[in-house]
């Protein structure tokens, strides 16, 4: 399939993620455009920065943008992802085709409790790191996920964390005005279905996808209903329009 000349869907992880968070999108995600999934600084293969902020996580996403020379670019994001691209929204309106907002919020609060654990027990915080899977999901998926974000040197999975403790665009909702996909595990405890639902109820033209039977990790718990809610949201959305 022919992929549409100049647009891209780029996938941003969540705190402490990296872009492998994503295999199961890229091997079977069938669409007229680029896929593209970035590691953030200071995740996964990308160079260490010092600057571990919202603005310079944007910063990256419209330097990728410039440099790959996207003319217009579907933003999905889990978590932390899903409020870069937010703010990335909000600061380039005009280059957004369409946002998919994945296990996240306008506004993310993180318990102090787990704040104080990232940052003086990091093993303790990755020994606890079931709670954001449905309790029946395989531990192999759990087990693969955790050996993953092991990688990530506990600092900077604090720094996002904070990012996300600080960030709240709830004012701000309704000025989305890109289609926009909403999708949330129906288990998902760290992001809960009223954090999804409060984007369905404030952004115009938005659609609301609850996936049964998966948590806040809904991406790798159920890839296939994951990745077909966002398949018939691209072609009844966009296609026709853009490619």
């Amino acid at each position: 399939m022919s992929k549409s000349k100049g647009n891209a869907i780029i996938l941003v992880h969540g705190s402490g993620e990296n872009s492998d968070i994503w295999k199961n999108q890229f091997e079977n995600l069938n669409l007229k455009y680029n896929l593209i999934a970035i590691d953030l600084p200071s995740h996964g293969k990308s160079d260490s920065i010092l600057d571990l902020s919202l603005e310079s996580y944007v910063k990256v996403i419209e330097g990728l943008i410039k440099t790959l020379e996207i003319k217009k670019v579907i933003l999905c994001g889990h978590s932390l992802g899903g409020a870069i691209t937010q703010e990335f929204f909000f600061k380039n309106s005009k280059q957004v085709l369409a946002l998919i907002l994945c296990g996240t919020g306008a506004r993310l609060r993180v318990s102090p409790i787990v704040l104080n654990t990232l940052k003086n027990n990091y093993q303790e915080f990755l020994d606890s790191i079931s709670i954001g899977f449905y309790r029946k999901t395989s531990k192999d998926i759990i087990n693969d996920f955790l050996n993953q974000m092991s990688k990530t040197e506990a600092a900077v999975v604090y720094h996002d964390f904070k990012i996300c403790d600080n960030f709240d665009i709830m004012d701000k909702v309704t000025s989305i005005s890109v289609p926009s996909l909403i999708i949330c595990g129906n288990k998902d405890l760290l992001t809960p279905i009223k954090y999804s639902q409060y984007f369905k109820d404030n952004i115009k033209d938005s659609k609301l996808v609850i996936i049964k039977d998966a948590g806040h990790m809904v991406m790798i718990e159920k890839p296939n209903e994951f990745n077909l809610a966002i398949q018939d949201f691209i072609e009844n959305n966009l296609e026709q329009k853009y490619t």
